[in-house]
Order: structure tokens, then C-alpha cells, then sequence
């Protein structure tokens, strides 16, 4: 959707360089979320975009995972009139359910996420609801930038943008990124 990357242009949320993603994988460009969301008109404008995304799965509960996914869910949640929980870090690199939030057997949710690369935490996510009993019919992420290399979260999966952004592997990155020092401006 070109009016969602507009905006991340006009921000300065679409950052060129070399960076270290959070997949462990290398890029040319990042998608700094936060300082797309840091202004609140634009976060309820996206958010809201993604949330007419999500509307047509019934659920009770918006879920997202910290750091990045919080204002996503949040905002996804208001758009909807639906209550929204997060998972967090739990120390050793994992995510967890804490701060008293609870998952009631059978409760229906939708998983809100900025972006996602391999998918990584929005799987770590769903399982955790699963794990407590609930189910999530759907998930989504403002920028989805896998190449269509997404696992399958057994549930369907919508982005507002689909992005073919090149990744390498470390040990094979490109002369132009080897000869740049890298970057890790994700919340990390």
C-alpha cells in the first residue's frame, strides 16, 4: 500500500543502510516502526488501516508481542472495541504472559504485529495463547517483509505492506554491506 510506505518516508521510519535484523539476517533497509508510531495521528491512521484488515475475523482479544507489536495491538484493539494483552521477553530471549494477563480457555484472538520478517515472534505469540487454551483466528502485521517465506501460523495472515526486501545471511553478506558496519536499531 503506497500511502503506508508515504508515510514511512515522511517519518524517516524507512531506514537505508546495513543493518542487523532481529532474525539474525542483514539488510539494506529497516523498518523503524517506532518512529512511525511516535506520532499518534499516523499510529490510529495505520493502526486502523489494520485493523479493517482484522475486522472480519471474530475475536474478543487483541495480543501483541513487546517491544514492537505494543502500539500495533494497542491501537489495532481501539479501532476494533476489543481488549488488548501483550507477551514480553521473558529474559532469556523468549516471550511470556505476565503483568496478570489472562487467556480464557476457548477466547478468541488476533495477533498484531509492526513487522515481521521470518515470523518468529507472531509464532512464538500464537503459541503462547494456544498454550493457555485460546485460539487465534487471525494474524497481521503493518509491514510484512518475508518475501512470502512466512511459516504457517495455522490461521491466516494479513499486512497493510507486502515488501520483497533483500536479507542475507552473515556469513554470505554482499561487498557493499561488508565494507559498512552494521546496526542493530530494533528493540533488541
Amino acid at each position: 500500500m503506497n500511502e503506508v510506505l508515504d508515510l514511512f518516508r515522511k517519518t524517516g521510519a524507512l531506514l537505508h543502510g546495513h543493518f542487523v535484523l532481529r532474525s539474525g539476517l542483514h539488510s539494506r533497509e529497516f523498518f523503524q516502526c517506532a518512529l512511525l508510531l511516535q506520532d499518534a495521528t499516523i499510529a490510529a491512521q495505520v493502526c486502523g488501516m489494520l485493523a479493517e484488515k482484522l475486522k472480519p475475523f471474530e475475536a474478543a482479544t487483541v495480543v501483541s508481542p513487546a517491544v514492537g507489536g505494543i502500539i500495533v495491538g494497542q491501537e489495532v484493539a481501539r479501532h476494533l472495541g476489543k481488549k488488548h494483552i501483550f507477551v514480553e521477553k521473558d529474559g532469556n530471549g523468549g516471550l511470556v504472559l505476565r503483568r496478570g494477563f489472562q487467556i480464557t480457555p476457548g477466547e478468541r484472538f488476533v495477533v498484531a504485529e509492526d513487522v515481521v520478517t521470518r515470523g518468529g515472534r507472531v509464532q512464538e505469540t500464537i503459541q503462547i495463547v494456544r498454550d493457555h487454551g485460546g485460539l487465534v483466528v487471525a494474524a497481521g502485521s503493518i509491514v510484512d517483509r518475508s518475501s512470502g517465506q512466512l511459516p504457517d501460523f495455522g490461521c491466516p495472515f494479513v499486512s497493510l505492506v507486502q515488501m520483497n526486501v533483500e536479507t542475507f545471511d552473515p556469513a554470505n553478506l554482499p561487498e557493499d554491506l561488508r565494507a559498512v558496519p552494521a546496526i542493530k536499531p530494533g528493540s533488541k
